[in-house]
């Protein structure tokens, strides 16, 4: 395999979080015609700054995949496509997209979600060496090698996966547990025949891609109902969850955290607090941290401007809860603080039913 630039060591010092102030896309207003905040990213690293859990040297800096990069997994065909505006518009839902001079969609637009898809391949080595990792932005699981779609231009979850198979001794078996609104299409086209890829998805099933096809590579698929709420929601998380882990031992779980469940989400139809994201997402980590297999999270979709600020909670509160640590995961959490999270857990749920 090539060298990458992606995989070069951070400061030991860095929290494993990966952000670039690239991945936020301004232009002339045009982004306000999707509903998308595309100023997310950032604002989240904002509030992290301001609640002083991070500050602009303690994290890492995510850099652009480049075509090498991108082409480990998607076609030259399908990269030769981006070059065409009206593919890109079509692809990002921006209509007026399709005619803008290309090098100011590659600039503006690609570029973006080019450095967002590098941060989360750097994240996948930071989660395999540090037990886990946060890309700030990512998730664009509607996309495959060879199509994008639902605002999702580049496959950054199948890449991330596939560089760590390749790239990292002792990575030979992933799970996906992708709890976007959406059913993740993408990464599930890409590993469709692979067995060493392991896919759990929930998922408001009436509502965009709704892909038959892609269906078939899901090996725990939630259906959910339009309007599900909390109780119902961190229930089926957390019995999918644990029974996924327990089903299947993976080396990562990419974890594809989109805050397009929440209530109110013109996209999600679903009707999940924000305090509900927030449980959510510390299930996900209790029940990987406690087996002590490397997560992996990315941000995926959410289009409400409340967004940024439940995404930067979650993370202060895995935080507060011990479950994300700054040291190496080898100097990482101790057997008892294991069986104590796991008990943890397990009282948090009977509380909830």
């Amino acid at each position: 395999p090539h060298r990458t630039e992606l995989y070069e060591d951070p400061p030991s010092g860095c929290w494993p979080i990966v952000y670039s102030p690239d991945y936020n896309i301004t232009f002339m207003g045009l982004e306000k015609l999707h509903p998308f905040d595309a100023g997310k990213w950032g604002k989240v690293i904002n509030f992290l700054k301001e609640e002083k859990l991070i500050a602009d040297d303690l994290i890492v800096q995510a850099r652009e995949a480049t075509d090498e990069d991108l082409l480990v997994v998607h076609t030259r065909r399908y990269l030769n496509k981006l070059k065409w505006s009206f593919v890109v518009a079509t692809i990002t839902e921006i209509p007026p997209v399709a005619f803008l001079p290309n090098f100011v969609v590659q600039r503006k637009v690609l570029k973006p979600l080019r450095t967002q898809t590098g941060g989360t391949i750097m994240a996948g080595k930071l989660a395999v060496d540090r037990g886990w990792a946060i890309n700030v932005g990512g998730g664009f699981h509607h996309c495959s090698s060879d199509k994008g779609g639902g605002f999702c231009a580049y496959a950054d979850i199948t890449l991330a996966i596939k560089f760590l198979f390749e790239r990292v001794p002792g990575v030979s078996r992933a799970t996906i547990i992708d709890l976007d609104a959406h059913q993740g299409n993408g990464h599930e086209r890409d590993f469709m025949d692979d067995p060493r890829v392991y896919i759990m998805d929930a998922y408001n099933r009436y509502i965009y891609p709704g892909d038959g096809f892609a269906k078939r590579a899901i090996k725990r698929k939630v259906e959910l109902e339009w309007g599900t709420e909390d109780t119902e929601y961190l229930q089926k998380v957390h019995t999918h969850v644990e029974g996924a882990l327990n089903e299947f031992k993976p080396d990562i779980v990419v974890y594809n955290a989109g805050t397009d469940i929440l209530d109110g989400d013109p996209l999600g139809g679903l009707a999940i607090s924000p305090q509900g994201i927030v449980k959510r997402d510390e299930v996900v980590f209790r029940a990987a941290r406690s087996r002590r297999i490397p997560v992996l999270m990315v941000t995926s979709g959410g289009y409400q401007k409340r967004t940024a600020r439940i995404i930067a909670d979650s993370i202060l509160n895995l935080h507060s809860l011990g479950l994300l640590d700054k040291e190496r995961a080898a100097c990482g959490v101790g057997s008892s603080s294991v069986d104590q999270m796991i008990r943890d857990s397990a009282k948090d749920f009977s509380n909830l039913s």
